[in-house]
């Protein structure tokens, strides 16, 4: 029996989300995450030759089972092999129902450790195939940190804006009491219509400015008025006291997740006084009764190739995810602050 691992991380919500045009004029829904460094899933899959069965464990975890399975067929194929079964571990510490990308963490490591039990390399292409087929839309992990708009529900980027955003300091918190939030029970977006379609593209274009010239002023800029406009379909009772507090702070922004109830404030990482901000921040936030989670940089994380997958290395011990964040422990320090 062979045991592959693979990891995946998880991000903060979006940065930008909406409707936009493709590359042959069609309207497609696509999305900018905000990536979080140091939170994520492992997995572990352990094929067993000559079974059917595919298990996982914890056993709730049904779409990453749903992408393992997926992924066995694929890299049989692939190899030649009977298909056979195996089982599937994952361990993580992404708080599920936040908006944060727990299920496509889930998904993306589960695919990178079956994919390694073969010795198979797989494309983030494949891979985003594979996560999309398994849970009807992904979070664009697989290609590790990199500025993308991409087309969560067809696996494709529609455009490659850059090595990373802008530098930015950014302090988290969970809205809604940090309640999870059912993406399946969210109501259906209304059809974008042309006035929709047009707004979107102007923050796409301006993203693209704060990509190529590093600016995290125009950054916020983007984050806050997404925001705004994903209100209409997933309102937040503290949108205004949220960007109220930025305002005072000297915050750049606001970023909300589109699909559950973390969102951030961010900060120029060369601003003035910035750990004076960061405490009079965190103060705004508990004086208003929204609990401050990870504090964390826009930092990059190295890319994978385009032609070939990386496993990501063995899978490591760790306890299951939390259901919210923990505020008082788990927080991400500033080396800087």
């Amino acid at each position: 029996m062979r045991a592959g691992t693979g990891r995946a991380a998880c991000h903060h919500g979006e940065i930008l989300q909406g409707v936009f045009l493709d590359g042959r004029g069609r309207r497609v829904a696509g999305l900018v995450t905000l990536p979080l460094a140091g939170l994520g899933t492992r997995a572990e899959f352990t094929r067993r030759p000559g079974t059917a069965a595919v298990t996982v464990v914890p056993a709730d975890r049904t779409k990453a089972l749903r992408a393992a399975t997926y992924a066995l067929a694929e890299c049989a194929a692939h190899c030649r092999r009977p298909l056979g079964g195996g089982e599937l571990r994952l361990v993580g510490d992404v708080p599920v129902g936040l908006g944060m990308g727990s299920s496509s963490s889930d998904v993306i490591a589960a695919v990178r450790a079956v994919a390694d039990a073969f010795g198979v390399r797989l494309a983030p292409a494949a891979v985003a195939r594979l996560a999309v087929r398994a849970e009807r839309a992904s979070d664009p992990l697989m290609l590790d940190g990199r500025a993308l708009l991409f087309a969560q529900r067809e696996g494709r980027v529609l455009e490659d804006l850059g090595a990373a955003l802008p530098p930015a300091v950014v302090v988290g918190c969970a809205l809604g009491g940090g309640r999870s939030v059912d993406t399946l029970a969210l109501p259906a977006p209304a059809p974008a219509d042309d006035t929709d379609v047009p707004a979107y593209e102007r923050l796409r274009g301006l993203l693209r400015q704060a990509v190529a010239a590093a600016d995290p002023a125009l950054l916020g800029h983007v984050a806050t008025e997404s925001a705004r406009l994903r209100q209409r379909v997933l309102p937040h009772a503290e949108f205004t006291a949220l960007t109220g507090i930025a305002g005072r702070v000297g915050a750049l922004g606001v970023q909300v997740a589109h699909s559950g109830n973390v969102a951030g404030l961010l900060f120029d990482p060369a601003a003035r006084d910035l750990r004076g901000r960061v405490r009079a921040c965190r103060r705004a936030l508990a004086a208003t009764g929204i609990p401050a989670t990870y504090t964390f940089h826009t930092t990059p994380t190295p890319p994978a190739t385009p032609s070939e997958e990386s496993p990501h290395g063995r899978a490591h011990r760790g306890s299951d995810r939390p259901p919210r964040p923990d505020t008082r422990g788990r927080r991400v320090r500033l080396p800087a602050l």
